[in-house]
């Protein structure tokens, strides 16, 4: 069942049943009141009947005459009923022998009268009796006069409060039918009302789940589901983040994947195609050499293509412990090194570095400034310059390597990070390079809470940014 027909449904039972269960006790209460109204009425006039009568009593004893008794109680009674004057009241008077002294009734009187052979003087009982379609109330009370009992029967028609009842019951009825056609129909509004936003987002939540999560659901109003629908679409961007997270790194996996399948073929090809010749063809000594130099060189390649490749994977797999370090020792332990290498290729390096204490894993961040120089180097021409600047900007730490190199064209600057990616892959071939130093180099800054920004300018030199913010550093 949808979610608007059980409100509709449930609304509409809940209506009925309170509708009609006030409506039901109104109507008997309203009955109950007109009813005990009239009982009280009737034995009312019952006791003034019987305090007439007790008026008269001495009188009636003087003369002792049975008929002349039943004379004056039947006067009594004509009188009262005529004093009253309401139609549908009756009076009936029968002595201790079952005679009728006075009966004005235009009905054929009940034969068992319990109430009445019951009765005890000073008494008054009173029932309710169906009398040919009719309801009549009966009261009754007992009279003793020289020693005989008279009983006084007040009877009064009281079918037109059953009628009143049975009209209440029919007007409600009708009542009833109206207000809840009318109330069907509110609620069929109200709920359908109530339950567009959530069509809306079940239905939005399909176009997302067939692909489209760029689509939105929309929340327009505060109450409960307008929240639920901006939850919705903060889920509903989170999970299109996260898609194209997933998407992209895909694309970088498969790229990855052929870069890497790409940078294995040429050096197998060369090596198995040398290697061929050297087994099976006659060659001389030159040709020899030659053949063993492209093994030697093409292993090298892979071998140093290996050690990268483990490199870059074990700094996604591991966590490193950071201590604090001074910048600048690390430098002066490093720099030995990169300056024989500057002097193989005729090159200088220029340090400047400002002292300043910082959370390093130390043989990590001999790694990046390893593999950034060795760029710098790779780039420059003999009898130039790398400069390696460390000092404070404001809250940061950074790390420049510059070099006077031809450059990097700017639609290569977006991509130099990315794992075999190279701008001049014949250099870096003949370096023994497979693109995956800078990889390495943004994967130490990320775990070091660093930026790594590139500045650069065809033939005039590149400039490496590594940027260590202030969570990383200590004064």
């Amino acid at each position: 069942m949808k979610f608007w027909l059980k409100i509709f449904t449930f609304s509409i039972i809940i209506f009925i049943l309170v509708f009609n269960a006030t409506s039901f006790i109104v109507i008997q209460r309203n009955h109950g009141k007109l009813l005990n109204r009239e009982i009280d009425n009737a034995l009312s006039q019952n006791k003034n009947i019987h305090s007439s009568v007790d008026a008269i009593v001495p009188i009636v004893l003087i003369y002792d005459s049975d008929e002349y008794e039943e004379k004056v109680l039947a006067n009594i009674a004509k009188g009262f009923v005529g004093k009253v004057g309401d139609q549908g009241v009756y009076m009936t008077i029968t002595n201790d022998k079952g005679k009728a002294v006075y009966n004005n009734t235009d009905f054929e009187m009940p034969i068992d009268l319990n109430e009445s052979e019951q009765v005890k003087e000073d008494e008054i009982k009173y029932i309710l009796r169906d009398v040919d379609k009719r309801t009549i109330l009966f009261t009754s009370n007992l009279v003793k006069i020289n020693q005989k009992n008279y009983t006084f029967t007040y009877i009064k028609d009281i079918t037109s409060v059953y009628k009143e009842h049975a009209d209440q019951y029919m007007f409600y009825l009708k009542v009833n039918i109206i207000a809840c056609s009318t109330y069907m129909l509110l609620m069929f509004v109200v709920s359908k009302r109530l339950t567009i936003p959530i069509y809306r987002l079940n239905r939005t939540a399909k176009f997302i789940a067939a692909g489209a999560f760029a689509e939105r659901a929309e929340s327009g109003s505060k109450d409960e589901i307008g929240v639920l629908a901006s939850n919705f679409n903060v889920m509903a961007s989170v999970v299109e983040d996260k898609i194209k997270d997933l998407e992209r790194l895909n694309r970088e996996k498969q790229l990855f994947i052929d870069n890497f399948t790409h940078e294995l073929k040429t050096p197998l090809t060369s090596i198995i195609g040398y290697a061929n010749i050297l087994r099976t063809g006659k060659i001389n000594s030159s040709q020899l050499l030659e053949g063993l130099n492209v093994i030697l060189s093409e292993g090298k390649r892979l071998e140093s293509l290996s050690f990268k490749l483990m490199d870059l994977i074990q700094l996604e797999r591991s966590e490193f412990p950071l201590k604090e370090l001074d910048f600048c020792d690390i430098l002066a332990e490093i720099m030995p090194a990169l300056e024989m290498k500057a002097r193989e290729q005729q090159l200088t390096i220029n340090l400047h570095c400002e002292n300043a204490c910082l959370r390093l894993e130390k043989d990590l961040i001999k790694a990046l400034i390893f593999n950034f120089v060795d760029n710098s180097i790779k780039a420059s021409s003999k009898n130039q310059s790398i400069t390696i600047r460390a000092a404070r900007q404001g809250q940061n730490y950074v790390l420049e390597i510059e070099d006077e190199g031809g450059g990097i064209e700017s639609e290569h600057l977006d991509r130099i990070f990315e794992p075999f990616y190279m701008t001049d892959k014949a250099r870096s071939r003949r370096n023994n390079g497979a693109g995956l130093g800078l990889s390495i180099c943004q994967r130490i800054a990320s775990l070091h809470n660093a930026d790594i920004n590139v500045r650069s300018e065809l033939d005039r030199g590149t400039t490496f940014i590594v940027t260590f913010k202030p969570g990383g550093t200590s004064p």
